[in-house]
């Protein structure tokens, strides 16, 4: 059964994208059936370009990336979540609308690398290593058990990722 995985960040156009992007990307690579979704509580309506080019260089299809509100994810016709990961703190101080499945939620927080300052080489810089920061839990996430995890069993294990 599929893991379904949802990454908020407020304006959904950085890190929560650059999350979808790496989890869907890592999990075909390595043959695990999940599948990552990103949403915003308040989308900015495009994805930041240094996002999309972070995400291109790795090798990772950046086709159907786009920003999008968390509302799509909290209806009816929703996909059902396991797990919903926060990367931003201000999406991890907002009330998130009910999802549907009662995920595991956890707080993964990031800089914003859209708040960089200087030349594009900074940015671009900025973008990849947070690419790189995102990269890591999310193989990380990928190596637990989690067709034979419980939810009780998921929460800390997600939890002592955030830590790592």
């Amino acid at each position: 059964m599929t893991t379904n995985v949802l990454i908020l960040c407020t304006h959904n156009s950085a890190r929560s994208v650059l999350g979808e992007g790496m989890l869907n990307h890592l999990a075909r690579r390595t043959g695990r059936d999940v599948r990552a979704y990103s949403a915003g509580s308040a989308p900015s309506g495009r994805v930041n370009p240094f996002a999309i080019e972070a995400l291109a260089n790795a090798g990772v299809e950046v086709g159907d990336l786009r920003s999008k509100s968390w509302d799509e994810f909290a209806g009816d016709n929703a996909p059902p979540m396991r797990i919903v990961i926060t990367v931003c703190d201000s999406a991890a101080q907002e009330t998130c609308p009910y999802w549907p499945g009662s995920p595991v939620k956890v707080h993964w927080g990031y800089p914003d690398p859209s708040r960089t300052e200087g030349s594009d080489d900074n940015k671009r810089q900025a973008f990849e290593l947070t690419r790189q920061a995102i990269a890591y839990r999310m193989l990380q996430l990928l190596l637990l058990p989690l067709d034979d995890m419980s939810n009780a069993e998921l929460e800390p294990a997600l939890q002592r990722l955030a830590r790592s």
